[in-house]
This record gives structure tokens, C-alpha cells and sequence, in this order.
């Protein structure tokens, strides 16, 4: 496998199988946030071309994450928010239509192989996570702003190759900016006429202890008590991601399993 210093992909090799180097016997777990990864690799002409550039993915992956331990998560049909979702639908926006065979193909082949999985009713955001929380001694892959900015700890950025560090202060700060200006990739709506730099403005002028309290009152302000505080709530709750099994189990009464942890030594045994 190679790299093009450029942009930090990787350069994908055609072989049977991907050449694998010498990864450390120890370190931390990469948490895997893999829905972007089958995305990424989706458009490719042959399945076969497919499977190969997410194998060479991967182990850019825990490379650059220097460890040879990992999980990997997937969303599986529908998760609870679209439940909570009241006055829109949850990614209304998004493009309807059937995907194509190699989509549905490489999710099968993520599980096989490297035993990715799924838990039905949470996002694979919520489950790295979770995770995180569980195990402090882990990092979590994904390209997602609403992750690695909302979450606590030490990430890795997969699709801009960068190692992140978010602050809980930062990641509390990140979580109210959201919530008032929503997340239009979602279809999540927000306060009208509350984009980016008027909601950063006001989280970075308001004692970070108080944010909760001063959000609200926005929503209380622009949709009146009632409503305000109805909006604010399912907006929260749609925006906000499950980071701790009992915030799993409160919302959609799912009991989190342990961790499951791969090695890749494992899947490419040395001859």
C-alpha cells in the first residue's frame, strides 16, 4: 500500500489481497465510525475494486492510529430519533432511491471480514460514543463533525487524515451551537435566521454553565413558553449523541453489549 503525501489517501494496490505491514502488538482501539468508509467505496466499478479499497482503508486506519485493535460500527434501517422527530421527519432531506447492489454488498463484506457491527435503533455515531465512555483507552475514527466535535477525547479524522483533541468545554460549546442552528444534513431545523456565526457569537459570549439555560431561552423567545420548550426539547434530543449506556438504555431501552474487540493480526494472519 502507498500514500500520496498530497492529500494523505491511500493509493490503492490491485492484488488479491492488500499488502500488510508489520502493525505494534499493542496500543489503543480504534473505534470505527464506518458508514462514511461503505460510502466512500460504494462508486467504485467492481465489487471486487470495492472490497479492496476498504480492506486499504482500514488499514490506513489503524496505521495512522498506530495499533492493531479496532471495532467497527454500522447503521442498520431506522434509529430512535426518527421517533423524536416531530416537526419535521429525521433527514427528511435526504435523497430517497435504492442504492446500489455494491452498498449493500460491502456492509456484508464489513461484517464477515472484519466483523463490523450494528446495533438496530442507534447510529454508529452513538455507538463509538458509547464506547468512548466505556473505554478510556480507545479513539474514535470518523470523518463526522457531529462526532468528533461533540464527544470528549482524543479522535482521528480518516477522510482529512488529523489527529483531533476535543475538550469537554469545546465539545459542550459544540453540542448548544448545534442546537441553535440545527443541522441542515439532517434536517434538523433550528432558530430561523441562526446560522453558524451568529450562534458562535452567542455560545462564545455566555458563561459555558449557563449555555443549557441560555439556548433555551432563545427557543422560549422566538417560539413563545409552550412551544419553545417542546422545540428545544426534541431539538436537543435529536441533535445530542448518546455517550454513556445509561443514556442508551433511558432513550431506547437498549442494554449496550460489552465491546467486541478485533485484532488485525488476526485477519491477516503472517505466513
Amino acid at each position: 500500500m502507498g500514500y500520496n503525501k498530497q492529500n494523505h489517501q491511500p493509493i490503492f494496490l490491485w492484488d488479491d489481497e492488500p499488502q500488510i505491514p508489520d502493525f505494534p502488538k499493542d496500543g489503543p482501539i480504534a473505534l470505527i465510525d464506518a458508514d462514511s468508509l461503505i460510502y466512500y467505496e460504494m462508486g467504485k466499478n467492481t465489487l471486487e475494486e470495492a472490497m479492496a479499497g476498504l480492506d486499504q482503508r482500514i488499514i490506513d486506519i489503524l496505521l495512522k492510529c498506530k495499533t492493531p485493535y479496532y471495532a467497527g460500527f454500522l447503521t442498520i434501517g431506522k434509529c430512535f430519533r426518527y421517533n423524536i422527530a416531530k416537526t419535521r421527519p429525521y433527514k427528511y432531506n435526504r435523497k430517497g432511491g435504492s442504492k446500489p447492489p455494491i452498498f449493500y454488498a460491502l456492509k456484508e463484506y464489513s461484517k464477515q471480514k472484519w466483523n463490523f457491527t450494528c446495533i438496530k435503533g442507534l447510529e454508529a455515531d452513538d455507538l463509538v460514543c458509547v464506547y468512548k465512555h466505556m473505554h478510556s483507552d480507545s479513539i474514535i475514527c470518523s470523518p463526522d463533525k457531529d462526532v468528533i466535535y461533540q464527544c470528549s477525547g482524543k479522535h482521528y479524522n480518516y477522510n482529512k487524515a488529523t489527529n483531533i483533541l476535543t475538550k469537554k468545554i469545546q465539545a459542550k460549546k459544540f453540542l448548544f451551537k448545534q442546537v441553535l442552528m440545527g443541522d441542515p444534513g439532517d434536517g434538523i431545523p433550528g432558530l430561523p435566521k441562526v446560522g453558524p456565526k451568529t450562534a458562535e457569537k452567542w455560545i462564545d459570549n455566555e458563561n459555558p454553565s449557563e449555555l443549557a439555560e441560555f439556548v433555551l431561552k432563545k427557543y422560549i423567545e422566538k417560539f413563545g413558553l409552550s412551544n419553545g420548550i417542546r422545540i428545544f426539547t426534541e431539538t436537543f434530543n435529536l441533535i445530542y449523541i448518546l455517550k454513556t449506556p445509561e443514556e442508551v438504555l433511558q432513550s431506547t431501552g437498549i442494554e449496550m453489549p460489552p465491546l467486541v474487540i478485533n485484532n488485525i493480526n488476526n485477519i491477516y494472519e503472517k505466513s
